[in-house]
């Protein structure tokens, strides 16, 4: 029977959301929440002999004290595998799960499984060192994304050589493996090109990674006495209505809002709809996210010319590459549009 450890956050224990993030380091015996599920998918063959739970803020707050105690969990378990997540497209919860399939698999030799959807930051961060299987972005693939796990974990936990990415249904790791196969390179190279030629769709064997964009940075303003300031955040600070319905997560959307109704706020105009921290510190005071506060007292002290009206917002989490380039390139249309020479950018 192949022993397995699962590694889950707050919110799948049932601990509870943001407001419970600081939850602590525990270990619970036996499957818990979607450990459910991925015992199930699991079979006969393994059992989930314990569960580690960690809030995400505790978590990163005391990255080495939870993998210390994580890793005395899975040695004292004499565990096969260990499972993490799948943590989908949450940030903070992908990250976690990805440094202790490290750790486990560094310092214990142990095989080590996670699930990610394939922008979660974790996946850049962990790729090379961890197994994945790509995941959607929310809960909804649960069922899915622990078959997934399942499948490929008993393999590893066999000590199986898994095939490459593509045919395993992996994300890719970024290294390459000799296999032998019936085809030689030369007929497999020719049956490519002329597939090409015929506009017939093909898969190269060599997979070059994505080239991020590389992008110029502004030169920087001679006078800034005499600029010109917005403020502009991807914080999802918004009107209680949302007018603009700006998404919490994965945002296609942007706005702006007058200055002046953020300076006349009382705590209950605003809030933030951003899906991926602890909002509730900045809708008691959204001056922590949109700083107009410290903005004004730096206009009155003569640091830079005068604050533009307006504010700019978003919500950034889970926001694909493509959607934020065309948010981030209309709000700097309209600024350049409004005379504004340079923009404060708070994040979360």
């Amino acid at each position: 029977m192949i022993k397995v450890v699962h590694y889950i956050n707050q919110f799948f224990a049932g601990i509870g959301g943001e407001d419970k993030a600081g939850a602590p380091f525990e270990v619970r015996s036996g499957a818990v929440g979607p450990g459910r599920a991925l015992q199930m998918a699991l079979g006969e063959r393994a059992t989930i002999v314990c569960t580690l739970v960690c809030g995400d803020n505790t978590f990163h707050e005391r990255r080495d004290d939870v993998i210390e105690a994580a890793l005395a969990a899975i040695k004292e378990a004499q565990a096969d595998l260990l499972v993490a997540g799948p943590a989908f497209n949450a940030g903070r919860y992908g990250l976690a799960c990805g440094a202790v399939c490290a750790a486990a698999k560094e310092t214990l030799g142990l095989p080590v499984m996670t699930g990610l959807f394939p922008e979660n930051p974790a996946v850049e961060v962990y790729r090379d060192r961890v197994v994945m299987v790509p995941t959607g972005q929310s809960a909804a693939g649960m069922k899915d994304a622990l078959e997934a796990i399942a499948r490929v974990g008993l393999k590893l936990a066999d000590k199986e050589r898994l095939r490459p990415a593509s045919e395993e249904g992996t994300i890719p790791m970024g290294t390459r493996a000799n296999w032998v196969i019936e085809t030689p390179a030369a007929d497999r190279a020719v049956s490519m090109l002329l597939a090409k030629l015929r506009g017939q769709p093909y898969q190269t064997e060599i997979v070059l990674p994505p080239q991020a964009e590389r992008v110029k940075p502004a030169a920087p303003l001679a006078d800034l006495t005499h600029a010109t300031v917005a403020l502009v955040t991807e914080g999802g600070l918004v009107p209680l209505d949302n007018p603009d319905r700006i998404e919490s997560s994965s945002a296609t959307r942007w706005a702006r809002y007058p200055l002046t109704m953020l300076a006349e706020n009382d705590g209950a105009r605003f809030k933030s709809i951003h899906a991926g921290y602890d909002a509730r510190w900045v809708n008691a005071d959204p001056d922590r996210i949109v700083p107009l506060d410290a903005a004004r007292a730096l206009e009155a002290a003569g640091a830079f010319g005068k604050l533009h009206d307006y504010f700019y917002v978003t919500a950034g989490t889970g926001t694909s590459v493509a959607n934020a380039s065309a948010i981030g390139g209309a709000i700097a249309k309209q600024l350049i549009a409004e005379g504004v020479h340079a923009a404060l950018v708070t994040s979360t």
